[in-house]
């Protein structure tokens, strides 16, 4: 580890040529997919801080010229941009909504970052209310394909579950498949900007995408097989049913949390988040 929130030693091959780094303080996963003569690096990190290391542990991989892909727009995954994307520019591609908040609300996304962390790690906090944020330069509306070097990556918003803007990235030659937080292994899935009766759609397309034996990396946690994801799938359909009839019924949001998947906790802010897409206020 590198400093109060910094990253970690470095990146671990995983499949041909696909390496991942595990950032200790928050467990986020940084995806390196190195081709001919380029490479593509999935996420960036936190801070100015951890993103510089995370650039000396992408060059004792490899010294290709980078292309950059931001899975959604959270502090976690996308505010070391600037540190890696802006000296010298280098693309960086995102869906449509994760650019647009990134460019259009900065300010709104470092105080988000700053209140999310200020009580667990409030020297984190403080980097992340200073630190410079670059928005995206390649829009991903669908799906894109990107040839890094020869091997073809393709960039694709399965809809709307963690966020409105989630993309994952997928590398058929290796049978990899990076989910961002669409997919969670270390703990509950994080509904505060979901939707989760749409979730389930997204996790069930990102599912399409993979083979008996993909390497799914999740966005936060240790690497998992199809079965998990399976099986995290099944646990947000029954949570989407349990908010569909609990809406319907006009049960409040803590009885619907209290018999749902992922824990009381994390259920109800998913049922308040359900409540309000049926409402039509989400």
């Amino acid at each position: 580890m590198t400093g109060r929130s910094g990253t970690s030693a470095g990146f671990v091959e995983i499949a041909d040529r696909v390496h991942v780094l595990r950032e200790p303080l928050l467990d986020v996963n940084v995806t390196l997919v190195v081709g001919d003569g380029a490479a593509l690096l999935v996420d960036t990190l936190s801070t100015a801080a951890q993103a510089t290391a995370l650039a000396a542990a992408v060059r004792a991989v490899t010294p290709h010229p980078l292309t950059l892909v931001n899975t959604h727009q959270h502090f976690d995954h996308c505010f070391g941009n600037a540190t890696l994307a802006a000296d010298p520019p280098r693309p960086v591609y995102a869906h449509e909504l994760t650019a647009q908040w990134l460019r259009e609300r900065p300010d709104a996304l470092r105080h988000l970052a700053y209140e999310e962390m200020r009580t667990e790690h409030p020297a984190l906090a403080a980097e992340l209310a200073q630190t410079a944020l670059l928005a995206p330069t390649e829009v991903v509306h669908t799906t894109t394909t990107v040839d890094v070097g020869g091997r073809e990556v393709v960039l694709h918003h399965p809809g709307r579950g963690h966020t409105a803007g989630d993309l994952v990235v997928h590398v058929p030659d290796a049978d990899v498949l990076v989910a961002g937080d669409l997919v969670e292994q270390s703990g509950p899935p994080a509904f505060e900007e979901s939707y989760p009766l749409q979730w389930p759609e997204a996790v069930a397309g990102l599912l399409r995408l993979t083979t008996a034996t993909t390497t799914v990396v999740p966005g936060h946690g240790d690497l998992v097989d199809v079965a998990f994801v399976r099986a995290q799938h099944g646990q947000l359909a029954d949570l989407a049913w349990l908010i569909r009839a609990g809406h319907t019924g006009g049960a409040p949001p803590e009885r619907v949390a209290a018999e749902a998947p992922f824990g009381a906790r994390a259920a109800l802010v998913a049922a308040r988040r359900g409540y309000a897409e049926l409402d039509g206020t989400a």
